[in-house]
């Protein structure tokens, strides 16, 4: 990808976020050549298929939450949320990554570009025994809803004002038909803002069906 050329100019954040933006979008790319932060096909069009992407779900909540990102991997959506954070004034990110190397990673990019996050190298499954409680939770490219919810339960059930969102593409209602056989759930489908068949789930009231 060729840094220079990715766009954020209808993020409408301040120049300084976009200083911290444009400053992980580097980062990024100087890492990626050497492990794998994310899937090569999809960095042609990095400023829209990841950092859009990722801003949408900070735009759905933008205010200063403490936030549980599942999977953070290449730093998407946890690492924008943080920094988009930082604007804000306030709020937290927990970015849950358990490869050694994509913590690495997101350790130096929480130092290079301020964002409001900290880093757990532990299992999705360990973390809320770490983690103890949060206002929302955010996945991305991680996993089918119903293993996403089972992820998500111990913090919705300790806060029943907790959301979750999770992007999904344009299979997402098998995902929720097939949750809702495990789930009870209320759901908000936002259209996504950078490609027309995916959505952002918003998911909230979370508990077992028959419950």
């Amino acid at each position: 990808m060729k840094v220079e050329d990715i766009s954020l100019g209808d993020l409408n954040v301040s120049r300084e976020t976009e200083e911290r933006l444009r400053t992980f979008i580097l980062l990024f790319d100087k890492w990626a050549r050497t492990i794998n932060l994310v899937a090569p096909s999809t960095l042609q069009d990095f400023g829209a298929r990841h950092i859009r992407d990722s801003a949408q779900i900070f735009s759905l909540s933008p205010q200063p939450l403490t936030w549980v990102d599942l999977g953070s991997g290449g730093g998407f959506p946890g690492i924008i949320t943080a920094i988009l954070l930082h604007e804000a004034g306030g709020g937290w990110v927990h970015l849950i990554e358990s490869n050694n190397k994509k913590a690495a990673f997101l350790r130096q990019a929480i130092g290079e570009t301020g964002a409001r996050a900290s880093v757990h190298p532990i299992r999705i499954e360990a973390s809320p025994d770490v983690v103890t409680d949060c206002d929302a939770i955010s996945a991305r490219a991680l996993a089918e809803l119903p293993l996403l919810l089972k992820y998500a339960s111990p913090w919705m059930n300790r806060n029943k004002a907790c959301r979750a969102f999770f992007h999904k593409g344009r299979d997402y209602q098998i995902e929720v038909d097939k949750a809702r056989g495990e789930w009870a759930f209320d759901l908000i489908k936002h259209q996504s803002v950078v490609e027309h068949d995916s959505v952002v789930l918003e998911i909230t009231g979370l508990s077992r069906s028959g419950q």
